[in-house]
């Protein structure tokens, strides 16, 4: 599995959630919202360190990853994180 951060993305996680380098942001399946992947189940995320990652990537010296227990919330298909002005929080972009 294939993750992308964006700049806009890294700078709102730095900004509003105050990570920085050795950090770690776990992305995960969560009941409850919506998805266009998984009816019922949303997108959560938490700072904690990757135990079995299903795929990973390190950005500014910190490490976004997805847990291979959480393969069927994403199962064929990759990540891409940004920001949504808009709403001023990260959007997600599930590629298949």
């Amino acid at each position: 599995m294939k993750i992308e951060i964006t700049d806009r993305a890294r700078k709102w996680f730095e900004d509003e959630v105050g990570i920085g380098k050795g950090d770690s942001v776990r992305f995960f399946g969560k009941y409850g919202g919506s998805s266009p992947i998984q009816t019922g189940f949303s997108i959560g995320i938490e700072l904690t360190a990757p135990q079995l990652p299903l795929g990973s990537i390190e950005v500014d010296g910190v490490t976004y990853f997805v847990e291979e227990a959480d393969e069927w919330y994403f199962r064929g298909h990759d990540l891409k994180v940004d920001y949504d002005e808009t709403l001023d929080e990260p959007s997600y972009e599930y590629i298949s």
